[in-house]
């Protein structure tokens, strides 16, 4: 287990955290950022628990993505593999983990009043709920530029790639690769490098 983990939460919420790894045995790996995901969680046969939390998050996006990452650790211990993993079982005990947190003295006002509506019905990642995601992002130590934030028409980089910002569409912006006039949907909060 990280002895560093403590570092990366709000101060107030590390008694019970502490308490549900050691309750679980949970081996926590703070691990250099991924695109993909923010945790992730898996059981080995001869490791046991396993959550990895990527470590450029910020004390609140931390808190969050943790107990989502533990809400798994509970419901695979009473139930094994044999169960969806962000079924009701789990959105129930994301949610009940979660109440916990519902403090001003762990997070601030303007991120508890979103988490609050977020946890009537969690979803798979908060990543999914923009409202809460964008308030997130507000206190990351590193500002990143989202799609979100420019012009349609502008020119920007993502993966080594050049696109143009098209339409928003339901959820997402539909954005064409310059070099090969391909489409591509890009989640509103995708981090993106502006051409100048």
């Amino acid at each position: 287990m990280s002895s560093n983990y403590i570092d990366f939460l709000p101060p107030a919420s590390t008694f019970l955290i502490r308490k549900w790894i050691h309750e679980l045995n949970i081996d926590l790996k703070i691990v250099k950022p991924r695109k993909t995901k923010l945790g992730d969680f898996r059981f080995q046969f001869n490791k046991g628990f396993i959550i990895t939390i990527n470590d450029d998050l910020n004390p609140f996006a931390f808190l969050i993505t943790l107990t989502h990452e533990i809400a798994h650790a509970f419901i695979y211990k009473e139930y094994g593999r044999n169960i969806s993993s962000h079924g009701k079982e789990w959105r129930n005990m994301f949610k009940s983990l979660m109440l916990n947190f519902l403090s001003k003295d762990i997070f601030p006002k303007d991120i508890l009043v979103l988490l609050s509506m977020h946890l009537i019905k969690p979803t798979s990642t908060t990543s999914n709920d923009f409202n809460l995601s964008l308030i997130l992002r507000e206190y990351d130590r590193k500002k990143q530029l989202t799609i979100s934030e420019i012009q349609k028409g502008e020119h920007f980089i993502s993966s080594n790639r050049t696109f143009v910002k098209g339409d928003k569409l339901r959820k997402r912006f539909r954005c064409k690769e310059i070099k090969t006039n391909k489409i591509y949907l890009f989640n509103p909060l995708a981090n993106i490098t502006l051409v100048q």
